[in-house]
């Protein structure tokens, strides 16, 4: 029977912050990058890929009512940058990035920093870029609970995860989540100007995720950043939503380890 899976968390002070970054597994550094609405701690995803990496994952400062709030942070890229310099603290060399959702767009923007110290990039459901068709869910418009439940194909699977109640702390947690989206991510919603500009330069090979029934960025953005990214490919995950990580996360797994382990 193989043991339980041990994660270890440290607080890692970054930017005068203190970041929550929990690690697991061995063999070559793989980090993830969470959703917009934060991130359960435990999520058979993240077991699931500690089981062939050395899983980074961090928490993103201000993302929850527990973690600590940046006040000086104004784009999206100063949180990519907060995490160029945590990988260089931690003598973590070309890593495989995984960002979700809102991560993506993160994920990208650190790929973009340094192109040659990057073994992977895998994108799932990204923001970052605008579509050319159809536009990223505006959260302003919904209910705290009505946008986390977009990101689900099936509501069995969200029910799963939070409940078919939200408990109050996760409303709270998703309050904070939704202030620090509207400090850095706000104007334009969700997505760069100059990030397509600066793809170009990322030579790692790139996997683009994206559910069939994504309602909160639609296919067309995984278009644009199939089109800017040099060496891309793009898979569906069949009737799936946003939230690929916590609706399929098997399939998800499956996805990224073959990638990863492609010559």
């Amino acid at each position: 029977m193989a043991l339980p899976l041990e994660w270890q968390e440290t607080l890692v002070t970054a930017g005068g912050v203190k970041v929550c970054l929990r690690q697991a597994g061995k063999g070559r550094p793989l980090l993830i990058l969470h959703h917009d609405t934060g991130s359960p701690a435990r999520l058979p995803f993240y077991d699931s890929l500690a089981a062939h990496f050395d899983v980074l994952l961090p928490h993103h400062p201000g993302y929850g009512a527990d973690y600590e709030r940046p006040t000086w942070m104004r784009n999206v890229r100063d949180l990519a940058v907060l995490y160029r310099g945590i990988l260089a603290g931690r003598g973590v060399q070309r890593p495989i990035l995984v960002g979700l959702g809102f991560g993506g767009w993160i994920a990208a923007e650190m790929a973009t920093m340094a192109p040659d110290d990057l073994d992977r990039l895998v994108l799932v459901g990204a923001m970052g870029i605008h579509p050319a068709e159809g536009y990223i869910l505006d959260q302003a418009i919904v209910s705290h609970i009505d946008y986390a439940r977009a990101a689900f194909h099936d509501q069995a699977a969200f029910d799963a995860v939070y409940g078919a109640e939200p408990s109050t702390d996760q409303l709270v947690d998703w309050d904070f989540c939704r202030e620090m989206n509207f400090r850095i991510a706000w104007k334009p919603y969700m997505y760069s100007q100059t990030l397509p500009h600066l793809l170009g330069a990322v030579k790692a090979p790139a996997l683009l995720v994206w559910g069939d029934d994504d309602k909160v960025v639609p296919l067309a953005a995984a278009e644009r950043y199939k089109a800017a990214l040099p060496n891309a490919r793009l898979e569906l995950v069949k009737a799936c939503g946003h939230a690929i990580d916590m609706e399929k996360p098997a399939e998800l797994v499956r996805l990224i380890t073959t990638f990863a382990d492609a010559r």
